[in-house]
């Protein structure tokens, strides 16, 4: 074996993940396999999703002790650095990627990987693995961070992008459970789910949103290409539902009208949800989404402040989002709006505009998030000076910062209690001046 892939997201060890219980399967670490083994190379994956740590340290002492490769993200680091500790103790070399490694280069360096990938990493590993990761070849090859022999920390160029998406391999499914998956959406949610992606990368500048790994480009699949992998999921799983899973799939809407002609061409229909932006919504790509049955569209709605809007550089306007969201509800699509408080700037009256958008657009179901900085972005930059972390790096995670000067945690649950009680089904007058006064009441407390 020269490489086995995991990552450190255990379901069933993790009591959030438990309520919801709605698991895709990892798909970078699934396409990483897939383009490694197209090229001969010997590949294992251990899915952690329905595994466990000690699982997998059993197979790390077992060994024989080879590289092992972990994706990372911002929600799972405590266990990435504990499995990073127990594959260097068993003599294991570590590579660590994903969206947030780069970000924290030389911390996850101090805590035991040998390599950092920056960016798509399907090239760079195929390299690796090319040149027996032999360190003399590491200045070379492109996107990685290591340890020089003085220790410093040293970054080589930046990776090269997969130019045509068409020629990759789709993601070695076989590598997983997949049937698990579908059996836990159905057990818990009456209906399975299998996700898949159309194109990577964001080309939009909303200043708080990560590009750590695929930059700032938006490469797109061919849609017949699509549909084929579309018909094969079909087929092979038969899932009740499909999750788009793109950062914005109406993006390109020339695109978009050519995917639904070859999907009816094929008499392929399913049901899905995706995300995507207000402003690549309008009338023909709604009716298009319907015949396609899309049964719902998330919207990143964020505020209902124009003027946080703008600070955010979303380039959106709140009346975009209000018209997409009709739109969406004349063709019997449902709506998801995400909104974030504590925006930097945000107050009382910002939040009142959010409540009242929210109650003018009703849509089937929304979610809040109390902003936190993402090492990488601008808007990391612009609070950095104020950021405190309470536990350490190693046990937090990007979402536990403190940003000296920002309302308190309990301010913006007031903000969701007043959110919840002006949109209920039957609002009670008593539980929103309730939730009111205590908006105005902790104004001035303030994260310290």
């Amino acid at each position: 074996m020269k490489l086995l892939l995991t990552h450190g997201y255990f379901l069933l060890e993790d009591p959030k993940e438990l309520q919801i219980m709605k698991p895709y399967v990892p798909l970078g670490i699934l396409y990483l396999c897939s383009h490694l083994r197209s090229k001969g190379f010997d590949i294992e994956v251990y899915d952690s999703t329905f595994g466990s740590k000690q699982e997998l340290f059993s197979i790390l002492r077992a060994g024989p002790p080879a590289t092992l490769g972990i994706y990372a993200n911002l929600m799972t680091r405590m266990n990435v650095l504990e499995i990073i500790s127990r594959a260097r103790y068993e003599g294991w070399r570590v590579i660590v990627g994903g969206p947030e490694p780069a970000n924290y280069a030389e911390e996850y360096l101090e805590h035991g990987a040998d390599l950092v990938i920056a960016g798509e990493a399907e090239l760079t590993l195929e390299r690796l693995i090319r040149t027996n990761f032999d360190r003399a070849h590491w200045p070379r090859i492109g996107g990685l961070f290591f340890r020089t022999e003085s220790g410093s920390v040293a970054r080589t160029h930046a990776s090269d992008l997969i130019k045509d998406l068409d020629a990759q391999p789709w993601p070695d499914r076989g590598s997983v459970d997949v049937s698990r998956y579908l059996a836990t959406w159905r057990q818990h949610h009456g209906v399975g789910s299998v996700s898949l992606i159309t194109a990577r990368g964001c080309p939009y500048r909303c200043n708080w949103c990560s590009h750590s790994v695929f930059g700032q480009t938006h490469r797109r699949r061919s849609a017949r290409a699509v549909v084929d992998e579309v018909e094969f999921i079909l087929g092979r799983y038969s899932p009740d539902m499909l999750w788009l899973a793109d950062d914005v799939f109406t993006i390109h809407h020339g695109w978009l009208f050519e995917y639904a002609s070859e999907m009816k061409r094929r008499a392929l229909l399913t049901p899905f949800e995706c995300i995507t932006r207000a402003d690549r919504l309008n009338e023909k790509v709604v009716e298009t989404l319907a015949a396609l049955r899309c049964f719902r569209v998330w919207i990143g709605s964020e505020s209902g402040s124009q003027r946080i809007l703008d600070a955010m550089q979303r380039g959106v306007t709140v009346e975009q989002v209000r018209n997409a969201v009709r739109l969406c509800k004349q063709a019997g699509i449902q709506t998801g709006m995400f909104l974030m408080w504590g925006y930097d700037g945000e107050e009382i009256p910002d939040i009142e505009e959010t409540v009242a958008h929210v109650k003018t657009c009703r849509p089937d179901i929304w979610f809040t998030t109390v902003s936190y900085p993402i090492k990488g972005t601008l808007y990391y930059d612009r609070v950095a000076p104020r950021l405190v972390n309470l536990t350490g790096w190693e046990r937090s995670t990007d979402r536990e910062f403190r940003i000296k000067g920002r309302h308190s945690r309990r301010f913006y649950q007031y903000a969701d209690e007043l959110l919840r009680n002006e949109t209920a089904e039957i609002p009670d007058p008593a539980l929103i001046m309730a939730s009111r006064k205590g908006l105005h009441a902790t104004q001035h407390e303030v994260e310290a």
